[in-house]
């Protein structure tokens, strides 16, 4: 098993980066392997909404959303982690799964997703809301942990003393490689998939 560990920070080796890190020991604990992947520091074009992903071609903007997508199924879950600027997740971050979760939701459908934010003080509990919302328009089982999935410092050193936030992430490790060990006995017990009706889509006017 593989879980992916998706670092929304411009800094490699940052906050987020310490978060998501001692999720990953935790994992290894547990013979389960993981792959952080760096949004890296060049633009990330946001959904311009032209559906072209919709007929079943890549994304029109090539800035690493394909590359990824490509690789999904790689993955049997996704840890989503990303810094808190004015309250919200990175810009860069949520620019990125929008194409992402648009362009490759059926790799991703089903599969445990998770998120975690670090902050220097405040707005991580509205960035963690934000990030879980990909999860749940997707069918994606949320992993959550002791408390919100929040480490708080500004510096690297700083998130490592934050006991109780590097306790959530290790906790967060636990449960999440519960799950997997869950869902991997139930599909050898024949514990089917869910099975879903035609998706219904409506707005306020029909």
């Amino acid at each position: 098993m593989k879980v992916l560990l998706f670092n929304g920070s411009p800094n490699a080796h940052g906050c987020t980066y310490t978060a998501l890190n001692e999720i990953a020991k935790t994992l290894v604990k547990h013979d389960i392997e993981s792959e952080i992947f760096q949004i890296g520091t060049k633009p990330v074009s946001g959904c311009i909404a032209c559906r072209t992903c919709k007929s079943g071609k890549p994304c029109v903007f090539d800035d690493g959303v394909n590359a990824l997508a490509a690789r999904l199924d790689e993955f049997d879950a996704i840890v989503v982690g990303a810094p808190v600027y004015y309250s919200g997740p990175s810009g860069q971050s949520t620019a990125f799964l929008d194409r992402l979760f648009s362009s490759a939701s059926a790799k991703l459908h089903g599969k445990p997703g998770a998120a975690i934010v670090s902050c220097r003080r405040g707005g991580a509990s509205a960035s963690y809301d934000r990030l879980n919302k990909y999860f749940g328009i997707n069918s994606m089982p949320i992993v959550t942990s002791q408390y919100w999935n929040q480490v708080h410092g500004n510096t690297p050193e700083e998130v490592l003393q934050d006991e109780e936030g590097m306790q959530t992430m290790r906790t967060l490790g636990e449960n999440l490689a519960w799950l997997l060990r869950c869902i991997e006995a139930g599909k050898a017990a024949g514990v089917l998939a869910p099975s879903y009706e035609p998706g219904i889509r409506t707005n306020f006017i029909r």
